[in-house]
């Protein structure tokens, strides 16, 4: 069922329910989750919003057109309202974001008006729990094409038999192409910019809450950092898989080769893995 909306919720109410029914939810993949399809049907992007994200994530101010991870942040909250719903079975608090595709297949101008609609697809087991997928999808207000998707996957750990879910291949690494040194505060200003104010993303005393020993950076803005870092066509796919936190402040090394394109810290360890494919 579609259930259309006036505006984007607030997410502070949202984070807080979610936060308080956590210790209530017991994730399996078999459990029901809500069927509502979450619609704004006449969208607007808030133009100094855009440029704030754009800033903070190093995509240049380009007339017109949205950055290719920018929808996702358009469809947060309503992924956080089904996510923190009552009915919704995986925790909000620990649930951790573990891959992104994203889909754009047509160039998406800044000043247009769109029909945004957020669903959960389903939910699958995983080695390491029970893994929710969600998806967003942005189209046209008029002539309905869809212009964006994506598909996010969340995790909920629990005990399992740790036989569920494929294992990542393995590559070579790949020629280190930027280092970069993240300042102590990327977290708070992503947040401003997209509205994921999670504490463990803030300071490092919220962070260390919840197990972190610093802030960590947002996934979302690790690929976003990439993706303007590597550039993509007009129509164009990507999957992202993000493998470890990166820990704020601190230094990272950007690596790519052709479609390919991965986060690594100053040790090797690789944070975050991706490849674009043109449409």
């Amino acid at each position: 069922m579609s259930v259309v909306l006036a505006q984007p919720p607030a997410l502070a109410p949202l984070l807080a329910r979610g936060a308080l029914l956590s210790p209530f939810k017991r994730p399996r993949p078999d459990a029901d989750f809500p069927r509502d399809r979450l619609v704004l049907p006449a969208l607007r992007v808030d133009l100094a919003h855009l440029a704030a994200y754009e800033r903070v994530c190093g995509f240049p101010a380009v007339d017109d057109a949205l950055p290719l991870s920018y929808p996702h942040v358009l469809g947060f909250p309503l992924a956080m309202r089904l996510m923190s719903d009552r009915a919704f079975p995986l925790p909000l608090l620990g649930l951790v974001h573990t891959s992104v595709e994203l889909t754009r297949h047509r160039a998406l101008p800044a000043t247009g008006e769109y029909e945004l609609a957020v669903r959960v697809e389903g939910l699958a087991p995983h080695r390491r729990g029970t893994q929710a997928s969600v998806a967003t999808e942005l189209r046209a207000r008029a002539g309905g094409e869809i212009g964006w998707e994506s598909r996010s996957t969340y995790l909920a750990r629990h005990r399992t038999s740790g036989t569920a879910g494929a294992e990542r291949p393995e590559h070579g690494p790949l020629p280190l192409r930027a280092r970069w040194q993240l300042a102590g505060d990327v977290g708070r200003r992503y947040g401003a910019a997209s509205g994921d104010r999670n504490p463990i993303h803030l300071h490092p005393l919220t962070a260390r809450l919840f197990g972190f020993p610093r802030a960590i950076a947002h996934g979302m803005w690790t690929v976003a950092r990439c993706l303007a870092a590597h550039g993509t066509p007009e129509a164009v796919r990507v999957r992202a898989e993000f493998r470890a936190p990166v820990l704020l402040p601190g230094t990272v090394m950007y690596a790519a080769d052709g479609g390919r394109f991965e986060l690594r810290g100053a040790d090797g360890r690789i944070h975050l893995t991706g490849a674009v494919y043109p449409g």
